[in-house]
């Protein structure tokens, strides 16, 4: 449909439909049974009217009832208008991959990419048209729930991600490629730096470093071709987000030039009363229409007061009717009003989703995403090995994480189906291993296992509601009926290895007695089989962590690119009057970035091409990588820079660029980083981003701690 069609739709619309377009409902509200949605009419006293003209819906599951739902609503719709339907597809529709954080720690775009394209297609086959995702909140604290939804604490790999999600989700041309959804990114603005790591809880920063830090993902996912953006729960600058006109209207539309629709978090229009910033749902639905949010999702502040607003002249209609515009402009590069199914198919749901195909792409993707954080020579096991595999997480199904809305722990893969898989040795317990208080009998049980095996794989970790949305933790350790499991099956076996399936960092406080640890985050439906790849040296581990572990809970936030402060503890860590805990170092236990392999890999120094450059100058920098090991690996080379002397206080060391390398056995490979003066920029105090000349430490390694540096001149 053309433009002016659009226009010519709208002008055709009354106050009462437009104001309807607004408003986002859930599957009950078109309900074949009566009885499940009258109880939500009446909790949102809405009448059939409404519901027959809301714009969008939420959380429809199926291609016959997507089908079902569509049908009805346009022949009950006046102009036959039809809705989209929108969920929450984050890792995965029904095959689950592994969580975002996870993701992120494959540091591998592609997969990411490809995660998002078979996700896509599983629920656009499935009759959705709209996945919330991908959540590129920029993260440094491991108690809040929703870590598990980002790609970690990096601005810089957060932004790659985003761009790769969104490709991958939304393809080259929506309106004709039925086997993509359009993407919606959030949270806007700022919402993975809440207060103490607590959901939904203040955000407090300043302009600087919420451009800086926060927003370049969110700017990524849309240069990348985002098609809409979520509110946050948070305040910014002391304003709920969902009414902050600056971020919406100044940030959002003028600087970053999107066109698109904004649509709110669950009742956050209606949540600004909460927070003290708005009197009453009529002054909630004033300010949030001012700043630009497009849908409300599932509370009728628009609803119930729009109308009154524009007839009192305190909202322009003009406000409501861009709103709907967009809306209609989003329908239609869906595709929805030529083929309002879209790609809604039943036939071809049933040998799409969860199919071998996607099953392998998802084991591929979940050994991609395992990062082995500790091996004192345990690993990789050999099949010779006689290996019992105990613990709460070997016959767990429990992989799937937080927000695996389709997902079935019936179709999951375990540690040991994935072990047996393999024709391993194994011995294994049947008496149910409960997370937090495991019976004397499966205990016993185990302790039998243990003392007859060459090694021990100890499978531990959180349950899935441990992480997500409204499950932050204050100690992040493991519960204390899994750490005692260390201390008691060491005594009887030292070959311990521990596994971890969890949707944070953690405190890993009492597990360090383990020879080795491997972790698996919530890996997904292929859990089981990517799991026990990695430990039969199947695939050589090549994830690296996209957030730190803290050596304890009270370092948190610890985050590797820090700002160097007046008293550094690098100028004296054995002095008291330096930036420094009494108890414990600075440092993450397991910093950005780092990862083991099965094969040890040595950097060689960097050489820059020319020691100083222009701004109209790039310079090369190189280092060589050697494979000491006897097998191949892919490596991941990290390259940082620290900026010496800025207008404002700069980080220790922030990430610039990366490169996936595979190196066979006793191979070298010269890796290489083009350095322009567009790396060297930075948001200055005046909120402009230009750079500074002086010096540059240039900085390439295998993680963020251990690299090799040299420097680099900046002249004008």
């Amino acid at each position: 449909m053309e433009q002016q069609k659009l226009t010519e739709l709208l002008s055709e619309m009354t106050l009462d439909e437009k104001i309807d377009q607004l408003l986002q409902l859930a599957a009950a509200f078109y309900s074949d049974k009566a009885e499940e949605k009258t109880g939500p009419m009446g909790d949102l006293g809405l009448t059939q009217e409404n519901i027959n003209n809301a714009g969008t819906t939420l959380g429809v599951s199926g291609a016959k009832e997507a089908i079902r739902v569509q049908k009805e609503y346009i022949a009950n719709n006046r102009l036959n208008i039809p809705t989209i339907l929108m969920a929450d597809i984050i890792h995965g529709f029904r095959t689950i991959f592994p969580i975002p954080l996870g993701l992120g720690s494959s540091w591998d775009l592609a997969a990411a990419e490809k995660m998002a394209e078979v996700s896509a297609k599983e629920a656009a086959v499935s009759g959705l048209h709209v996945t919330f995702s991908p959540m590129v909140d920029l993260v440094r604290d491991p108690r809040w729930g929703r870590v598990m939804e980002s790609t970690g604490e990096d601005p810089y790999l957060n932004s790659r991600f985003a761009e790769a999600f969104v490709k991958g989700y939304q393809g080259d041309d929506l309106r004709t490629d039925f086997n993509r959804v359009a993407a919606c990114v959030k949270h806007f603005a700022a919402y993975g730096a809440a207060i103490g790591g607590r959901d939904y809880n203040t955000v407090n920063m300043s302009e600087r470093q919420l451009r800086e830090s926060y927003l370049p993902g969110y700017k990524a996912a849309l240069d990348a071709g985002a098609k809409l953006v979520m509110t946050s729960f948070n305040t910014v600058d002391g304003i709920p987000a969902t009414a902050n006109r600056w971020l919406f209207r100044d940030v959002l539309r003028e600087e970053f030039g999107f066109e698109g629709v904004v649509i709110s978090d669950w009742a956050a229009i209606k949540e600004v009363i909460a927070h003290g910033a708005a009197e009453d749902e009529k002054h909630a639905a004033e300010l949030a229409i001012k700043a630009g949010v497009d849908i409300e999702m599932m509370t009728t502040c628009y609803t119930d007061n729009l109308k009154e607003l524009i007839a009192e002249g305190t909202v322009e209609e003009a406000l409501v009717d861009e709103a709907v515009l967009r809306i209609l402009t989003l329908k239609n590069e869906l595709g929805l009003f030529e083929n309002p199914y879209r790609g809604a198919d039943e036939a071809a749901e049933a040998a799409t989703v969860l199919s071998q195909e996607h099953r392998e792409i998802a084991s591929d993707i979940a050994k991609k995403s395992m990062v082995l954080l500790k091996n004192e020579g345990v690993l990789p096991l050999q099949k010779t090995e006689k290996v019992a595999i105990v613990g709460p997480g070997a016959h767990s199904r429990d992989l799937l994480g937080a927000w695996s809305w389709q997902g079935k722990q019936e179709e999951v893969v375990t540690l040991v189906e994935g072990a047996q898989a393999l024709g391993a040795d194994l011995l294994i317990g049947q008496e149910p291993f409960d997370y937090f208080a495991p019976s004397e009998a499966a205990i016993q049980e185990a302790i039998e296992l243990v003392k007859a095996a060459d090694k021990v794989v100890l499978a531990l970790g959180e349950q899935e509601w441990m992480s997500g949305e409204a499950a932050s933790r204050s100690d992040i350790r493991l519960p204390q009926a899994q750490l005692s499991l260390v201390e008691t099956f060491k005594e009887y076996n030292e070959q311990l290895i521990v596994t971890l399936y969890n949707g944070r960092p953690l405190d890993l406080q009492g597990v360090d007695a383990a020879k080795a640890i491997v972790e698996a985050w919530f890996p997904g439906t292929e859990g089981g089989n990517a799991l026990a790849q990695i430990l039969w040296g199947e695939y050589n581990p090549s994830g690296r962590l996209s957030m730190s572990f803290p050596e304890t809970v009270g370092q948190v936030p610890v985050y590797y690119n820090v700002d160097n402060t007046g008293r550094p503890y690098e100028s004296a860590p054995d002095e008291k009057y330096v930036s420094k805990y009494l108890d414990v170092s600075n440092y993450a236990k397991y910093p950005f970035g780092f990862g083991l392999s099965y094969s040890p890999v040595a950097y060689s120094a960097v050489t820059l091409d020319q020691p100083t450059m222009t701004k109209d100058q790039t310079v090369t920098a190189s280092i060589t990588v050697t494979n000491q090991g006897t097998a191949a690996v892919w490596e991941t080379v990290q390259c940082y820079i620290r900026d010496l002397v800025g207008e404002v206080v700069r980080p220790v060391k922030e990430l610039k660029g990366f490169k996936k390398i595979w190196l066979e056995a006793g191979e070298s490979a010269t890796v290489q980083f083009e350095i322009t003066e567009e790396l060297l920029r930075y948001v200055h105090s005046n909120q402009q981003v230009s750079s500074d000349p002086g010096k540059f430490h240039i900085m390439i390694g295998g993680n963020s701690r251990d690299t090799q540096q040299t420097t680099l001149q900046l002249v004008r």
